[in-house]
């Protein structure tokens, strides 16, 4: 594999299309980042395409993350480096499992496998940076002090505005018709007659 020539055709063009998605300039936030968060003690990715998914890829510097977003009550209590790759991908499940219960949603999770990858993809690479991009904004909106860099870094995430109404408040809103439904303003039974009678009507002279 690694004398493959220079790819050709269709293969060099969906090669093309996958290179795109990688984003350096996002990379290199979402590094200064987790070493802000961290400390200086998770070290820095080699500055190559691989150097990120490798400096994650055993899933250390991932749960070291998602403990200092927890603050004081840390979820992965042991992290070791591995080189099997059945212990990284336990390690990476943890980081996982953990940002679940900080609040990201599965749609914006990776999957376990893309560490697994022998060849990097950029592809792959996205389905990261999502994940990482979504943890630090929430982490931003939370504003729970356990976040630590530019908080510019991320954008807030949109808050619920939930509001809550008392039982008498709620009584009278069944009370009112909404405009859509028209109006009952000055409604009265004049020029109305009574049921089954038939409507009068005179002819002027």
């Amino acid at each position: 594999m690694a004398n493959r020539g220079p790819a050709y055709g269709l293969t060099r063009e969906v090669q093309s299309k996958i290179d795109k998605k990688y984003d350096p300039e996002l990379e290199g936030r979402l590094v200064e980042w987790i070493i802000a968060q961290c400390g200086s003690g998770v070290g820095q990715p080699d500055q190559d395409k691989t150097g990120f998914q490798n400096w994650l890829k055993d899933g250390c510097v991932l749960c070291e993350l998602i403990n200092s977003l927890y603050g004081a009550n840390k979820p992965v209590k042991n992290i070791k480096h591995s080189g099997m790759a059945f212990k990284q991908m336990e390690q990476i499940s943890l980081f996982l499992n953990a940002a679940e219960k900080y609040g990201i949603t599965k749609t914006d999770m990776f999957q376990t496998t893309i560490f697994t990858q022998i060849t990097v993809s950029p592809l792959y690479l996205c389905d990261l940076f999502m994940t990482l991009m979504a943890l630090g904004s929430l982490a931003v909106t939370k504003d729970d002090g356990n976040y630590k860099g530019d908080p510019n870094w991320f954008h807030k995430k949109a808050q619920e505005n939930r509001r809550d109404f008392s039982e008498e408040q709620l009584n009278e809103g069944k009370n009112v018709i909404g405009l859509q439904m028209g109006t009952n303003k000055g409604a009265n039974q004049a020029g109305m007659t009574g049921y089954g009678r038939p409507r009068q009507i005179i002819n002027n002279p």
